[in-house]
């Protein structure tokens, strides 16, 4: 069994081949049961395990296991850290142990970028990100492979992480990092919320016509990046059916407060894909996508990585 890191999972994933590669696996499907997701109280604070299993009718079967550490920032260590184990189809035979955490950040940014390709106004120019973690980076670039991004603005809790990120993407965009996050949701056509926020962050009355927001960070129902007035105003889409109810924070909490209903969701991405439902309704609205995260796109990834390291060593 091969053993594949981090740096051969970035290597191996180039966001035009990742992207297209989600597309066709929302299209086809696979088999993906609800993600196991269980609480472990630990000393300082709550920690999450989650076990994600998948599989092709006559092909790959994989599985991730992902600790979530919300409180890693203290130690200035990643909050995510997981494996990925990915067997072949005929026999179950292991075929390679890959880094989970790195496979986790590009195939969750490059979802967004999948949705935003689908959703999002062709002319975009403008992104806001909302966070300054290890998936900030990764929006940026995964956004910027669909949509013809010129400008790049950063908020976060840490002014100087804002700033660093910002700095680090000067020389291929127009970047700053904000403080006013209401003024720079008005001004962008793109927004893209990274954290692990438990309280609104983005208001649905600072969104300007034409924006596409795009709701990565929330992936349990206590969790929330906006308020319900985002989901009353915006087209709202998801990555499943099934994660959606089973854990958007954001979706949840709209919801017991009136302002938004589970059957308001106007369609998952595979239905948008295979073209069962309409995406935009025009270039005036307001489009919403929400992700938790989805086992078929970490089994798309990992074989993206398989194949493209296998067809190295040919």
């Amino acid at each position: 069994m091969r053993i594949i890191d981090a740096g051969e999972v970035a290597s191996s994933l180039a966001w035009p081949a990742l992207v297209e590669r989600l597309a066709e696996t929302f299209r086809r499907g696979v088999e993906s049961p609800p993600r196991h997701h269980h609480a472990m109280q630990r000393r300082d604070g709550e920690a999450t395990l989650l076990l994600m299993p998948a599989w092709e009718q006559d092909g790959y079967i994989g599985v991730k296991m992902v600790n979530v550490f919300p409180q890693n920032a203290a130690h200035g260590l990643p909050a995510i850290a997981g494996v990925y184990l990915l067997s072949e189809g005929d026999h179950g035979q292991p075929l390679a142990c890959i880094d989970g955490s790195e496979l986790t950040r590009r195939r969750t940014a490059a979802a967004s970028a999948l949705a935003a390709r689908e959703l999002a106004r062709e002319d975009a120019e403008t992104l806001l990100v909302v966070g300054t973690g290890k998936l900030a980076p990764m929006v940026i670039e995964a956004h910027a492979s669909v949509r013809p991004i010129r400008r790049v603005r950063v908020w976060g809790r840490q002014p100087d992480k804002a700033r660093r990120l910002a700095e680090a993407y000067a020389d291929r965009f127009d970047t700053e990092a904000v403080s006013d996050l209401q003024a720079a949701c008005g001004d962008a056509d793109l927004i893209s919320c990274v954290t692990l926020s438990s309280d609104p962050l983005v208001h649905g009355d600072w969104l300007t016509p034409g924006t596409h927001l795009d709701l990565i960070g929330a992936f349990k129902p206590s969790m929330r990046e906006t308020d319900g007035e985002c989901l009353r105003r915006g087209e709202v889409f998801v990555d499943t059916y099934a994660g959606a109810r089973g854990e958007a924070g954001d979706i949840h909490q709209a919801v017991d407060e009136g302002a938004f209903a589970f059957e308001d969701i106007r369609a998952e991405l595979a239905e948008l894909l295979a073209g069962h439902k309409a995406g935009r309704s025009g270039p005036e609205a307001i489009t919403v996508f929400k992700s938790v995260g989805a086992s078929l796109e970490d089994l798309a990834a990992a074989i993206e990585v398989w194949e493209c390291r296998r067809g190295e060593a040919e």
